[in-house]
Parts: C-alpha cells; sequence; structure tokens
C-alpha cells in the first residue's frame, strides 16, 4: 500500500495537495485537501478492469465554484434548514441563505469551499490521510468554534472508511456527509438507471415542494421507495409516484434506516459486476440520483447529464432542527462527536 502526494493548485497562496491512496490490489482513491473532495476512485469489475466509479473533474479549477458538491464533505449542517434559521437554547440563529430562502449544505462557504489541513497516515493494514479544519464561531450563521476532523482509509478489503470527528466550545449543531456521486459501470460510460439499490430501511421522509421534509415519515410498502428486496432506479425514475415527480424524476430523499454496520446500503450494476456496499452509523441515507444535473458539465472527460451518478449521504435526518420527532443534529459543547461511515467495492459472485 501507499501513498502519493502532488501539488495540484494554489489557492490563496497555499498548495491544494492531491493524495493518491493504492492498495495491494491497485484500487487507487484520490483526495484533495480542498473541501475533502474525491476526485477519482477506481475499483475493478468483475473482469478485472480497473475503471473510475465517482464523477469529477479533470482539473482543479472547476471545484472552485462546484455548485453540485462532486465529492465534497458536506457541514456544518447536510441537507436544507427550513427559513436558514433556527433556536438553540432560546437563542434565533440566522444562517446564510443559499437556497432560495433556505439553507443548503452549510451555506455558500460550507466545508465543501474549505482549504482543510491534511496529514498522510499509514498503519499496518491500510493508508490513508486525515483532514482537519476549525470552523469560528459564527461561520455561516453557526454557533461555536468547531474542530473538524476528516478521516479517510483505504484497505487490503477494498474498503474506503470514513470517519468524522467533532468537538465545540458552544453548543451548535452538527450533521456532516460525503456527496460522492457513484457510477458503478466505471469511466461513467452508462448512467445509473439500470443500477439496483436495495436499502434495509422501512421508513422515508415525505418532502414539500422546498424539497425540506414535512414531518410526515412514511411506510415504504408498496411505494417506489420500497429497496428491502432491491430495485432498479430505473422503476422509480419511471414510477409516477408524486414524490418521484416532485424532485425532478428520480430520489432526492431521506431513508430513516433499520439497522447499520449490517449491509444495509447495497448498489450493485448486473453489466460490470461491481458492487458497492455501505454501511454507517448514521441514522439515515440520503439517496440522490442526479436528477437536477445538467447536461454538459467535462467530468474528466465525460460529459454531464440526468441520472450520471448516485448520491448515499450518510448523515442524521435532514433539517431535525425543526423536527422534534427526528434524532437531534444538537451537538453540545465540549462533547466529543464520532461517526463512520464503511464504502466497501466488490463484484458480483
Amino acid at each position: 500500500m501507499e501513498i502519493s502526494i502532488k501539488t495540484w493548485s494554489q489557492l490563496n497562496g497555499k498548495d491544494v495537495l492531491l493524495f493518491t491512496l493504492t492498495n495491494d490490489h491497485g484500487v487507487e482513491l484520490s483526495v484533495t485537501n480542498y473541501g475533502c473532495i474525491v476526485t477519482k476512485l477506481i475499483v475493478p469489475d468483475r473482469k478485472g478492469n480497473m475503471e473510475n466509479i465517482v464523477l469529477g473533474f479533470g482539473q482543479f479549477e472547476p471545484y472552485l465554484e462546484n455548485t453540485f458538491y462532486f465529492g465534497a464533505v458536506i457541514g456544518r449542517v447536510a441537507g436544507r434548514i427550513q427559513g436558514a434559521s433556527f433556536e438553540l437554547g432560546g437563542v434565533t440563529y440566522s444562517l446564510a441563505k443559499n437556497e432560495n430562502n433556505n439553507h443548503l449544505h452549510g451555506g455558500a462557504n460550507g466545508f465543501h469551499r474549505v482549504l482543510w489541513q491534511a496529514m498522510p497516515v499509514q498503519r499496518d493494514d491500510a493508508v490513508g490521510v486525515i483532514f482537519s479544519y476549525t470552523s469560528p464561531d459564527g461561520e455561516e450563521g453557526y454557533p461555536g468554534t468547531v474542530h473538524v476532523q476528516v478521516a479517510y482509509w483505504l484497505n487490503n478489503e477494498n474498503e474506503w472508511t470514513v470517519t468524522y470527528r467533532a468537538r465545540s466550545n458552544k453548543t451548535t449543531l452538527l450533521n456532516l456527509t460525503n456527496h460522492t456521486y457513484f457510477n458503478l459501470s466505471g469511466n461513467g460510460k452508462r448512467d445509473i438507471l439500470d443500477h439496483t439499490l436495495t436499502i434495509q430501511s422501512s421508513r422515508v421522509l415525505e418532502l414539500n415542494e422546498e424539497l425540506i421534509p414535512t414531518g410526515h415519515v412514511l411506510d415504504v410498502a408498496n411505494t417506489p421507495f420500497d429497496l428491502r428486496q432491491g430495485k432498479k432506479i430505473r422503476e422509480a425514475v419511471e414510477s409516477g409516484h408524486p414524490q418521484i415527480e416532485l424532485v425532478g424524476g428520480g430520489y432526492d430523499h431521506p431513508f430513516w434506516l433499520d439497522r447499520h454496520h449490517d449491509r444495509e446500503i447495497v448498489l450493485s450494476d448486473s453489466e460490470s459486476g461491481r458492487v458497492l456496499t455501505v454501511e454507517t452509523d448514521e441514522v439515515g441515507v440520503v439517496v440522490y440520483t442526479s436528477n437536477q444535473l445538467p447536461d454538459g458539465l467535462d467530468l474528466g472527460g465525460t460529459p454531464s447529464r440526468k441520472y450520471l451518478g448516485i448520491c448515499l449521504e450518510t448523515q442524521g435526518l435532514p433539517d431535525a432542527i425543526h423536527h422534534p420527532q427526528f434524532p437531534s443534529i444538537v451537538l453540545p459543547v465540549g462533547k466529543d462527536w464520532v461517526s463512520t461511515t464503511v464504502y466497501r467495492f466488490g463484484v458480483i459472485e
């Protein structure tokens, strides 16, 4: 196993670094300290062909905008916060409004647009990078100075493990995720409509017209959201279900997971034979089938289009601060917050 490091670009006089983690099987994970972005992930198909299975740009400059959050860590709070405000401890906090009247994915200058400190690390069974950032009190409107650490590890079991850690000097909100777009066909040569998605979840959150949870939790039985036995994504897209149509013809929904670290999320592509298994501590996963992805972005030689990738954003439930029936995303002062998600890459047996 090895780590290579190169200077990819400069930003405000500081180095933008690109780290490539390689295991003994030739699996390669490329990440940058700008936004902790995953730029490339090369894994074998059933015939051993090594291809990239994530969407990203071939060069650094397009990531400076990255309005689609390709590969990035999202924070302080993933998803939308209604009205871009919340009350905590009797104080109302106003957040940056960056999607109509709402706050999305940590604001216009969220964690996805931060140049993180980065340290390559190695142990007997894995290679990795530990990213660190201190978010100052008041950043994008949030209370508290928050020290955040994101560790990416790649091992010889073909597992990419992400561990998030955080601590705040004031009670605040925190809900981190990773916004990588996966496409198991390899090098984006097909869309993800014929990928099969299995999620062990009996509940999904209903969304309103602004794509924010209404507070109603829906039973998935007899709907396109029942993925417990697996469904091709095409089935949902073509279902005509009002919630599917609401978000542009696909998924952009929070699934409340029934179990954890037990093969709860599995994505597979029968043609390439690739399988991605996702296991997490998190309460839920937001599944986004790139319904709003425009045509024509240059993604490393592949033109973007609708349904080219799927995000599996393990996280707390969106807008939980406004829904007391949801598990809390409040981080108490002085408490260590830790969360781990594992992405395991294999092939159909």
